[in-house]
């Protein structure tokens, strides 16, 4: 049965362009197009759809007043349709705190590569919005930046921030973590957790070049560790976390002994740039046993493979429980192919992570 699609926009431009992409897929179907919140309330409620792409701006209620409105009334898989720029940016990270599964930017309808690529982008997210797991989403009430902490994050969800860690443990370490879909809220789970001394943290989020600085500078106020965009060529500093930018992909390499950011536009990876199976690929070949490696949430299976060789190379691998996935793709395919050495509840991956690297150093000794 084909997945049954509600579109809401106020753009009728928009709405045929979507409906048209959407509909080449065999297995999806547009159901219905409403042109604001308050038609697709009662359309909602008429055609009962399995997912909605919801506008952020729009007249009568705005995308996060309804989104807020939709997942305490009628829960709903939701995908939001996003606009290039940086307020675009913010909205989009509270919608995905209200309990959104994903995002994608409006099309471009004078690119030059065409909209087929965004097509398969669109349907590709429709599918995983339609497995997804549906979260309990924070308050609208709540200020996007709301004076959270560590700690705060923490108790929120019953889990326990680790305690700091000693220089030796810093030294020659690194955390590698990838997520794809879901992996906005996963992520920031996890750093939160994390004590201010940690080792250098590098992050491959599949996310559009526009939206990676702001997630990044989000972070960095949300978290005891540093948060920022990867750039080319610097150094891995403990207490850090970079955060791939959208249009290259993240490695690591070794240049003097230090561990340094490389950035690449290479052709994408499983459809991907950033690709996790990159950075992975990488750890395994200058990072090895002083490695610890962890996959969220996510639908596919970039950085499965990576996650092997990191394995192989030593390193220790940490996968995220399917129960607190928003779309257990990722942490699966890693799983079954062996590349997993543990596995954990998303509240717990700091704790593990952070017991991992101090166990590491206690065997060193």
């Amino acid at each position: 049965m084909a997945i049954r699609v509600l579109i809401v926009d106020d753009s009728a431009v928009m709405r045929s362009v979507l409906s048209e992409l959407i509909n080449q897929a065999p297995d999806i179907e547009v159901v219905g197009t409403a042109t604001d919140p308050i038609v697709a309330r009662e359309m909602i409620k008429q055609l009962n759809p399995d997912v909605v792409t919801l506008d952020i701006e729009m007249p009568r209620m705005d995308g996060l007043e309804f989104l807020d409105k939709l997942m305490r009334l009628r829960p709903t898989p939701v995908v939001m349709i996003s606009t290039l720029t940086e307020r675009g940016s913010d909205v989009t990270f509270r919608a995905l705190e209200l309990g959104a599964v994903d995002f994608i930017t409006k099309p471009k309808l004078n690119s030059a590569q065409g909209i087929r690529p965004y097509a398969d982008e669109i349907c590709d997210k429709i599918r995983a919005a339609h497995q997804a797991r549906l979260r309990s989403p924070a308050k609208y009430s709540q200020p996007a930046a709301a004076a959270s902490t560590a700690a705060t994050a923490a108790s929120a969800t019953g889990g326990a921030t680790p305690t700091a860690l000693d220089g030796n443990t810093l030294r020659d370490r690194l955390v590698l973590i990838g997520a794809s879909t879901g992996g906005t809220e996963a992520i920031k789970e996890v750093l939160t957790r994390f004590p201010e001394q940690m080792p250098g943290i590098l992050i491959v989020q599949h996310m559009p070049e526009m939206f990676t600085g702001s997630f990044a500078k989000r972070l960095d106020g949300l978290c005891k560790v540093r948060v920022k965009e990867a750039e080319d060529g610097e150094k891995i500093l403990p207490g850090h976390a970079y955060l791939a930018p959208g249009h290259s992909h993240l490695l690591v390499k070794r240049s003097g002994g230090l561990y340094c950011c490389e950035l690449s536009k290479a052709e994408p990876v499983n459809r991907h740039r950033p690709s996790v199976d990159v950075l992975f690929h990488s750890a395994a070949k200058h990072v090895g046993a002083n490695g610890v490696g962890v996959m969220l949430t996510g639908m596919g299976k970039d950085g499965a493979q990576g996650m092997l060789a990191m394995k192989k190379a030593g390193c220790w691998n940490i996968g995220q429980d399917q129960e607190s996935c928003v779309v257990y793709g990722m942490p699966r395919e890693a799983a079954q192919i062996g590349a997993v050495d543990e596995v954990s509840p998303l509240n717990e991956v700091a704790q593990r992570v952070v017991a991992r690297l101090r166990q590491s150093v206690r065997r060193a000794s």
